[in-house]
C-alpha cells in the first residue's frame, strides 16, 4: 500500500482596517430598540460600508468600544444614533470612531472617511 502526501499552501487570514469614520458626532440615542448603530447613508457610501455590517465602535469621550451592526440612516441628514444597548455607551455630543474590518493575507488601503461637527464630510483620504 502506498501512502502518497499532498502538500497544500496554508492560507493566514488576517483582520485588517477596510473603513474608518473619523470625528463623528452622536446625535441621537434610541433605547427602545434592538440595537445597532444609525450612519447617515451618504456617509457609509464613501466608506464602503453596508447595513447590516458588523462594526466596532469606539466612544473617543470614555473610551468604550463595542461592536455592533449598521443601520443606514437618512441622506445627507447627518444622523449619527446609538439605539438599543448600544445607547448607553455613549451620549449625545460624544465623538466617535467607527470602524470596518476585512479579512485576507494582505492589507488593502483602507478608506478614512473625517467628519465635521456637523457630521458632514470634510475630507477623504487612503490609509
Amino acid at each position: 500500500m502506498k501512502i502518497e502526501l499532498k502538500f497544500f499552501k496554508i492560507l493566514i487570514m488576517k483582520k485588517f482596517l477596510r473603513a474608518k469614520i473619523q470625528y463623528a458626532v452622536v446625535k441621537e440615542k434610541n433605547l427602545k430598540y434592538d440595537g445597532s448603530i444609525t450612519i447617515d447613508r451618504k456617509i457609509m457610501d464613501e466608506a464602503g460600508i453596508f447595513p447590516n455590517e458588523v462594526v466596532l465602535v469606539v466612544n473617543v469621550n470614555t473610551g468604550v468600544r463595542f461592536e455592533t451592526y449598521v443601520i443606514e440612516g437618512k441622506e445627507n441628514s447627518g444622523i449619527i444614533g446609538l439605539n438599543g444597548g448600544a445607547a448607553r455607551l455613549g451620549e449625545i455630543g460624544d465623538e466617535l470612531i467607527i470602524m470596518s474590518f476585512e479579512y485576507g493575507e494582505k492589507p488593502d488601503r483602507a478608506k478614512v472617511v473625517i467628519l465635521d461637527e456637523n457630521n458632514r464630510i470634510k475630507e477623504i483620504r487612503e490609509k
